[in-house]
């Protein structure tokens, strides 16, 4: 047995996360791992995602990117699906995966009901640059009317 000294009254029950609803997300990856595959005969990356406005802010996604392992095809997706990302970014060439933290973009997930349970999961369907707002500058004022010049 083991003594917890716990005092469930005093913390909040774990609450259970359904899939996002589909529908496009500002978010940006707040963590990235080079994990091993189950088999251990490959490696991909994991990144974190957060939602970071709207009524899902807070709310966390996750995509795995199969970048090391023995079927090529998987390779080529998650590189792709990496350069994706790399653009929506604006990062071409990152040296380590730290380089696409905290960088907003846009993320349109989708939905899909899980194979092994009676459940919807999110699948991304794409990554898109966050507009910078632009515009022209404003003028300094002078003083005077700006009908009068």
């Amino acid at each position: 047995m083991a003594t917890l000294d716990f005092n469930a009254n005093e913390v909040d029950p774990r609450v259970a996360y359904e899939a996002l609803p589909a529908g496009k997300y500002l978010a940006v990856i707040t963590a990235s791992e080079m994990k091993q595959t189950k088999s251990g005969g490959g490696q991909y990356l994991q990144l974190t995602f957060e939602v970071i406005e709207g009524d899902h802010k807070g709310r966390k996604f996750f995509v795995r990117l199969n970048l090391v392992n023995a079927n090529a095809q998987a390779v080529q997706i998650a590189r792709a699906e990496l350069s994706s990302i790399c653009r929506a970014a604006g990062v071409m060439q990152p040296r380590d995966s730290c380089e696409l933290h905290n960088l907003p973009m846009l993320v349109t997930l989708r939905t899909r009901k899980r194979k092994d349970a009676d459940e919807l999961e999110n699948l991304i369907g794409k990554y898109e640059r966050k507009e910078v707002a632009t515009g022209q500058p404003q003028q300094a004022a002078s003083g005077a009317a700006p009908w009068r010049r």
